[in-house]
C-alpha cells in the first residue's frame, strides 16, 4: 500500500497524535519558563503537576462511556477539548491556579488518547494495516515541532501564556482534521449479550510494557530541558532542543519502524529497544555539555520509538476480538499512569537527589521490558519467529 493511502486511512488518529505532540512538547520546552513564574522548586513543580494523572485516570476510566456516546465525532471533540485545555496553564500566574489547569489538560489528554488508539488498532485490524508506529510518530514529529516552536518563542521573549496559546490553537486545527464521515469506535462499551469476549492477561502485560515506556519516555521529555539548562548551563534554546532532539528521533525511528514491524519478531524489537533506551538514558545522566546530553537523547529516543506502538500493536494483535477495543483501553490506561506519573515522579527523585540520578532511575525501569516482553510472548504462540 502506498505512503498516501496509508496516510488517508490513519488520517484521523494521525491528526489526534500530531495535536497531542505539539500540546506536550510545548509543555515540555516552556516548563522552565513555568517553573520560575510559580517560583516552585523541581520538588515542588512535580507536586503541582501531581493532580495531573488523578484526571487523565478518572477520564480514562470514562473514555468507553464517553466514547461509545459521541460516535463518530468522539475522536475530535476529545482532541478539541485537549486544545483547549493547554491554553490553560500559561495563564495560571496564582501557584493555586496551576494544578487546576493541569488537572483539565490531564483529563482531556486521557479521554482523547484512549479514542486515538481504540481507533488505530480497529483500523489495523479492519484494514490489515499496520499504522501504529506512523501515528505515534505522529505524536513525534508534533512534539518536536511544539518543543522547536516553544525554544523560538522562549528565545523572543514570549510569556508561557502566550506560548500555550499560540500551539493551542495549531492543535484545534488539527482537531478539525480528526473528524471522519465513519470514524464510530465500536466495542467500547462490554455487550450485555455474553458475547464480549475474554480480556486475561494480555491488556495487563502490554499495558505494563507501554507504563514503563512512557513513563521514561515523558519523563525525559519533560524534564530534559531542565537538565540542559540547569545541570549543563545551557541556554533556553539549548534547553527545547533536548526534548526536540528526543522527540525527532523517536519521530524518524518509529517512521522506520513502521517497516521493520512486519519482518522482526515484535518480542524481540521490544527487548533490544530497551536496552537501547536504557543505554542512552544513561548518556544523559552523564553527559558534562548539552551536546553529549543530545546524544543520549538520540540513543534513547532510538529504543524507545519501538516500544509503545509495539505493545498497543500486539494487544491488538492477539486480544480476543470482540474484546478488542476494551483490551486497547485497558491498557491504555495502565500504560498512562507511567505517562503521568512519570514527570512527577521524576521530579521527586530530581528534588531529592538530583538531575542525573533521575534519568538513572529511568534506565533501570527500562530493563524492566526484558522480563515483561517474554511473558507476553507466552500468551500466544503463533506469532512469527
Amino acid at each position: 500500500m502506498s505512503v498516501s493511502s496509508t496516510l488517508t486511512a490513519a488520517r484521523a488518529p494521525f491528526a489526534a497524535f500530531a495535536a497531542m505532540g505539539v500540546l506536550w512538547g510545548t509543555f515540555a520546552a516552556v516548563l522552565p519558563d513555568l517553573k520560575a513564574q510559580l517560583d516552585a522548586t523541581e520538588s515542588e513543580l512535580g507536586l503541582l503537576i501531581l493532580p495531573t494523572p488523578l484526571a487523565a485516570v478518572a477520564a480514562m476510566l470514562l473514555a468507553p462511556m464517553i466514547g461509545a456516546a459521541l460516535g463518530r465525532v468522539a475522536l475530535p471533540i476529545a482532541t478539541a477539548l485537549m486544545a483547549a485545555a493547554f491554553a490553560l496553564p500559561g495563564q495560571a500566574a496564582q501557584i493555586w491556579l496551576f494544578p487546576l489547569a493541569m488537572m483539565a489538560c490531564g483529563g482531556a489528554t486521557g479521554l482523547t488518547d484512549v479514542l486515538m488508539n481504540a481507533r488505530v488498532a480497529a483500523l489495523e485490524n479492519e484494514r490489515g494495516l499496520h499504522l501504529m508506529n506512523l501515528c505515534h510518530a505522529a505524536y513525534s514529529f508534533g512534539y518536536a515541532g511544539g518543543a522547536l516552536a516553544t525554544g523560538a518563542m522562549r528565545g523572543a521573549g514570549w510569556s508561557p501564556g502566550w506560548v500555550m496559546g499560540t500551539t493551542a490553537l495549531l492543535a484545534g486545527i488539527l482537531a478539525l482534521m480528526a473528524l471522519e464521515e465513519d470514524g464510530t469506535i465500536h466495542g467500547l462499551r462490554k455487550p450485555k449479550d455474553g458475547t464480549s469476549g475474554r480480556l486475561g492477561l494480555i491488556p495487563i502485560i502490554g499495558g505494563g510494557i507501554v507504563l514503563i515506556a512512557f513513563l521514561t519516555e515523558n519523563a525525559a521529555e519533560n524534564w530534559s530541558a531542565l537538565h540542559i539548562e540547569k545541570t549543563l548551563g545551557g541556554s533556553p534554546e539549548e534547553g527545547a532542543m533536548g526534548p526536540a532532539a528526543l522527540a525527532l528521533t523517536m519521530g524518524f525511528a518509529r517512521l522506520a519502524g513502521q517497516g521493520v514491524i512486519t519482518r522482526v519478531n515484535p518480542f524481540r524489537l521490544l527487548m533490544g529497544g530497551a536496552i537501547i533506551s536504557s543505554l542512552g538514558a544513561l548518556g544523559a545522566a552523564l553527559a558534562t555539555t548539552p551536546m553529549m546530553a543530545y546524544a543520549g537523547f538520540i540513543i534513547m529516543g532510538i529504543g524507545s520509538s519501538v516500544i509503545a506502538p509495539t505493545a498497543f500493536s500486539l494487544v491488538g494483535r492477539l486480544a480476543d476480538p470482540a474484546a478488542r477495543a476494551r483490551a486497547v483501553a485497558r491498557a491504555t490506561l495502565l500504560g498512562y499512569f507511567g505517562y503521568f506519573f512519570g514527570p512527577p515522579s521524576l521530579g521527586f527523585i530530581a528534588g531529592a537527589f538530583g538531575l542525573r540520578f533521575a534519568f538513572v532511575f529511568a534506565a533501570t525501569m527500562l530493563l524492566a521490558v526484558l522480563v515483561l516482553a517474554p511473558l507476553m510472548a507466552r500468551q500466544r504462540q503463533d506469532l512469527p519467529a
